[in-house]
């Protein structure tokens, strides 16, 4: 009960008949339950009235403290079981205690990535990330409390980058071959896409991706 209440099992989403890997799954970072945190604490001034009211009330601290309890608790697991995802084809959120959310978009409809980085994200590493898409869906548009930002938005980069996105056409950079012809001749034969299957030509390979530091340790 336990595990199922910690880890929202984010490998039983991806399309594994189709070679999605992760490239990242990023945790909120430990910020995100500072809130959370006071809520416990504040649970000692609220039972020390305990000392002060009549025999008759001892039931409201009680009250006051169990319903700050549960709803610290809540928000922490809340914390615990949201996930963001980066994999070789797509994004996605997991989030949801009781029942699961789960928010995707496909690497090809992410236009920006904006990273605010508050005053306290600055010292203590986190930062909140803005994504502008073709389709703005719900639970995407701002990933909140993302340890090591910069980091990250630049593994995003890079996936969109050798996924071919960022090309002429949308289609995957031939740079050796553009940079072979003289400006305005005509290809002798058609554009080769490095990344197609030759034996299936309506299947597209994925470019590898080089995992990232915190990704490819053990």
């Amino acid at each position: 009960m336990s595990v199922l209440f910690l880890d929202p099992r984010v490998e039983r989403y991806l399309i594994a008949d189709e070679g999605e890997v992760i490239v990242d799954e990023v945790t909120k970072h430990w910020a995100a339950i500072f809130g959370p945190i006071l809520e416990l604490l504040a649970i000692i001034p609220v039972m020390a009235l305990l000392l002060w009211l009549p025999a008759g009330g001892y039931w409201l601290p009680l009250l006051g403290g169990l319903a700050l309890l549960l709803h610290a608790l809540w928000r922490i697991i809340g914390a615990r079981m949201d996930r963001f995802v980066v994999t070789n084809m797509r994004v996605f959120r997991v989030h949801g205690i009781l029942s699961q959310h789960v928010a995707t978009m496909p690497i090809s409809r992410i236009l920006d990535i904006s990273v605010h980085t508050p005053i306290l994200g600055r010292i203590f590493n986190y930062g909140h990330f803005v994504f502008e898409s073709a389709a703005q869906e719900q639970g995407l548009r701002e990933i909140r409390f993302v340890g090591s930002p910069t980091q990250r938005g630049l593994t995003i980069q890079r996936v969109i980058q050798r996924s071919g996105l960022r090309g002429s056409g949308g289609r995957p950079l031939n740079r050796q071959a553009d940079q072979a012809l003289p400006t305005g001749q005509p290809r002798s034969e058609p554009y080769r896409d490095p990344y197609r299957d030759p034996q299936d030509p309506t299947a597209t390979q994925t470019a590898p991706i080089d995992l990232p530091w915190w990704r490819s340790e053990g």
